[in-house]
Protein backbone atom coordinates (compact mmCIF):
# COMPACT_ATOMS: atom_id res chain seq x y z
CA UNK A 1 0.00 0.00 0.00
CA UNK A 2 1.47 3.40 -0.97
CA UNK A 3 2.38 5.97 1.65
CA UNK A 4 2.26 9.76 1.50
CA UNK A 5 5.52 11.69 1.55
CA UNK A 6 5.36 15.30 2.78
CA UNK A 7 8.16 17.84 2.30
CA UNK A 8 8.01 21.30 3.83
CA UNK A 9 10.41 24.18 3.30
CA UNK A 10 10.53 27.71 4.66
CA UNK A 11 13.10 30.48 4.79
CA UNK A 12 13.48 32.00 8.24
CA UNK A 13 13.86 35.72 8.86
CA UNK A 14 17.07 35.07 10.81
CA UNK A 15 19.52 32.19 11.16
CA UNK A 16 18.66 29.35 13.53
CA UNK A 17 21.83 30.16 15.50
CA UNK A 18 20.56 33.71 16.18
CA UNK A 19 20.16 34.02 19.97
CA UNK A 20 17.14 36.35 19.80
CA UNK A 21 13.99 35.49 21.77
CA UNK A 22 11.94 35.09 18.57
CA UNK A 23 14.35 32.52 17.11
CA UNK A 24 14.48 30.66 20.43
CA UNK A 25 10.68 30.70 20.57
CA UNK A 26 10.47 29.17 17.08
CA UNK A 27 12.96 26.46 18.03
CA UNK A 28 11.15 25.67 21.30
CA UNK A 29 7.72 25.41 19.68
CA UNK A 30 9.24 23.35 16.88
CA UNK A 31 10.44 20.73 19.35
CA UNK A 32 6.96 20.53 20.90
CA UNK A 33 5.33 20.31 17.45
CA UNK A 34 7.61 17.41 16.42
CA UNK A 35 6.76 15.62 19.65
CA UNK A 36 2.99 15.96 19.04
CA UNK A 37 3.17 15.04 15.36
CA UNK A 38 5.22 11.92 16.09
CA UNK A 39 2.28 10.67 18.19
CA UNK A 40 -0.36 11.46 15.55
CA UNK A 41 -2.28 8.51 14.04
CA UNK A 42 -0.99 7.82 10.54
CA UNK A 43 2.51 9.18 11.19
CA UNK A 44 5.21 6.75 10.06
CA UNK A 45 8.43 8.75 10.49
CA UNK A 46 10.51 11.75 9.49
CA UNK A 47 14.02 12.54 8.43
CA UNK A 48 16.24 13.14 11.42
CA UNK A 49 19.97 13.78 11.37
CA UNK A 50 22.11 11.27 13.27
CA UNK A 51 23.66 14.11 15.30
CA UNK A 52 21.05 16.79 15.88
CA UNK A 53 23.02 20.01 16.34
CA UNK A 54 20.84 23.13 16.18
CA UNK A 55 20.89 24.44 12.62
CA UNK A 56 22.88 21.46 11.30
CA UNK A 57 21.41 20.40 7.97
CA UNK A 58 24.18 20.49 5.38
CA UNK A 59 26.70 17.70 5.76
CA UNK A 60 24.66 15.87 8.41
CA UNK A 61 24.08 12.12 8.19
CA UNK A 62 20.40 11.64 7.26
CA UNK A 63 20.61 7.88 6.76
CA UNK A 64 18.04 6.43 4.34
CA UNK A 65 16.56 9.93 3.77
CA UNK A 66 19.61 10.77 1.64
CA UNK A 67 21.91 13.73 1.35
CA UNK A 68 20.39 17.02 2.45
CA UNK A 69 19.22 19.27 -0.40
CA UNK A 70 17.40 22.60 -0.71
CA UNK A 71 15.41 24.27 -3.50
CA UNK A 72 17.34 26.42 -5.96
CA UNK A 73 15.69 29.56 -4.60
CA UNK A 74 17.23 29.17 -1.12
CA UNK A 75 19.96 31.81 -1.07
CA UNK A 76 20.93 32.08 2.59
CA UNK A 77 23.69 30.45 4.59
CA UNK A 78 24.75 26.83 4.68
CA UNK A 79 26.82 26.77 7.87
CA UNK A 80 25.51 26.16 11.38
CA UNK A 81 25.93 29.89 12.08
CA UNK A 82 24.16 31.12 8.94
CA UNK A 83 21.50 28.55 8.05
CA UNK A 84 18.09 30.26 7.95
CA UNK A 85 15.66 27.54 6.97
CA UNK A 86 13.19 25.14 8.47
CA UNK A 87 12.34 21.99 6.59
CA UNK A 88 10.80 18.60 7.19
CA UNK A 89 10.49 15.38 5.27
CA UNK A 90 7.98 12.91 6.64
CA UNK A 91 6.06 9.77 5.74
CA UNK A 92 2.34 9.13 6.42
CA UNK A 93 -0.14 6.32 5.95
CA UNK A 94 -2.52 8.54 3.99
CA UNK A 95 -3.59 12.06 3.03
CA UNK A 96 -6.16 12.64 5.79
CA UNK A 97 -3.86 11.92 8.78
CA UNK A 98 -1.15 14.18 7.36
CA UNK A 99 -3.66 16.97 6.74
CA UNK A 100 -5.08 16.67 10.25
CA UNK A 101 -1.61 16.73 11.83
CA UNK A 102 -0.68 19.88 9.90
CA UNK A 103 -3.93 21.83 10.30
CA UNK A 104 -4.96 21.03 13.87
CA UNK A 105 -3.55 21.37 17.36
CA UNK A 106 -0.14 22.77 18.17
CA UNK A 107 1.06 22.73 14.56
CA UNK A 108 -1.97 24.83 13.55
CA UNK A 109 -1.07 27.32 16.30
CA UNK A 110 2.48 27.51 14.93
CA UNK A 111 1.17 27.96 11.37
CA UNK A 112 -0.88 30.91 12.56
CA UNK A 113 2.38 32.56 13.63
CA UNK A 114 4.51 31.54 10.67
CA UNK A 115 5.07 35.10 9.45
CA UNK A 116 6.61 36.01 12.79
CA UNK A 117 9.43 33.60 11.94
CA UNK A 118 9.38 33.04 8.17
CA UNK A 119 9.77 35.25 5.15
CA UNK A 120 6.63 35.39 3.03
CA UNK A 121 7.22 32.84 0.30
CA UNK A 122 7.04 33.37 -3.42
CA UNK A 123 7.18 29.59 -3.78
CA UNK A 124 5.09 26.76 -2.38
CA UNK A 125 6.03 25.88 1.19
CA UNK A 126 5.14 22.19 0.96
CA UNK A 127 4.47 19.34 -1.44
CA UNK A 128 3.07 15.80 -1.12
CA UNK A 129 3.47 12.73 -3.29
CA UNK A 130 2.92 8.99 -3.08
CA UNK A 131 5.70 6.46 -2.57
CA UNK A 132 5.54 2.68 -2.73
CA UNK A 133 5.40 0.73 0.50
CA UNK A 134 8.91 0.32 1.87
CA UNK A 135 10.31 3.35 0.00
CA UNK A 136 11.90 6.13 2.05
CA UNK A 137 11.68 9.49 0.24
CA UNK A 138 14.90 11.50 0.01
CA UNK A 139 15.59 15.18 0.51
CA UNK A 140 16.35 15.43 -3.21
CA UNK A 141 12.94 13.88 -3.98
CA UNK A 142 11.29 16.56 -1.85
CA UNK A 143 13.22 19.38 -3.52
CA UNK A 144 12.45 18.05 -7.02
CA UNK A 145 8.75 17.69 -6.21
CA UNK A 146 8.52 21.17 -4.66
CA UNK A 147 10.25 22.78 -7.63
CA UNK A 148 7.97 20.88 -10.02
CA UNK A 149 4.92 22.03 -8.05
CA UNK A 150 6.14 25.63 -8.26
CA UNK A 151 6.75 25.42 -12.01
CA UNK A 152 3.69 23.38 -13.05
CA UNK A 153 1.10 23.29 -10.25
CA UNK A 154 -0.45 20.22 -8.66
CA UNK A 155 -0.10 16.93 -10.52
CA UNK A 156 -0.38 13.29 -9.44
CA UNK A 157 3.35 13.18 -8.64
CA UNK A 158 3.58 16.53 -6.77
CA UNK A 159 0.53 18.08 -5.12
CA UNK A 160 -0.95 20.12 -2.30
CA UNK A 161 -3.69 19.18 0.13
CA UNK A 162 -6.08 21.48 -1.73
CA UNK A 163 -5.43 19.84 -5.12
CA UNK A 164 -4.55 16.33 -4.11
CA UNK A 165 -4.44 13.00 -5.91
CA UNK A 166 -5.01 9.39 -4.96
CA UNK A 167 -2.16 6.88 -5.36
CA UNK A 168 -3.60 5.82 -8.74
CA UNK A 169 -3.29 9.41 -10.03
CA UNK A 170 -6.97 10.30 -9.96
CA UNK A 171 -7.96 13.55 -8.27
CA UNK A 172 -8.70 13.00 -4.59
CA UNK A 173 -11.53 15.06 -3.25
CA UNK A 174 -11.34 15.00 0.52
CA UNK A 175 -14.11 17.09 2.03
CA UNK A 176 -12.91 20.39 3.47
CA UNK A 177 -9.26 19.58 2.94
CA UNK A 178 -6.70 22.34 2.70
CA UNK A 179 -6.90 26.08 3.12
CA UNK A 180 -7.67 28.16 0.07
CA UNK A 181 -4.30 29.87 0.44
CA UNK A 182 -2.31 26.71 -0.38
CA UNK A 183 -3.09 26.96 -4.07
CA UNK A 184 -0.09 27.49 -6.31
CA UNK A 185 -0.39 30.63 -8.40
Amino acid sequence: MPHLALYTFGVLKSPLADPTPLTNEFYDIGAAVYQKISQHPGYLGRAEAAAGDRGMFFGADWGAWGEFAVPTWYDKGRTVETTALATTLSLWTDLRPAFEAVYTGLHREALNRRYDWFERPEHPSYVSWWVSDGVIPTWQDGVSKLEHLHDHGSAPHAFTFHRSFAPDGTPARVKDIGPKCDQVH
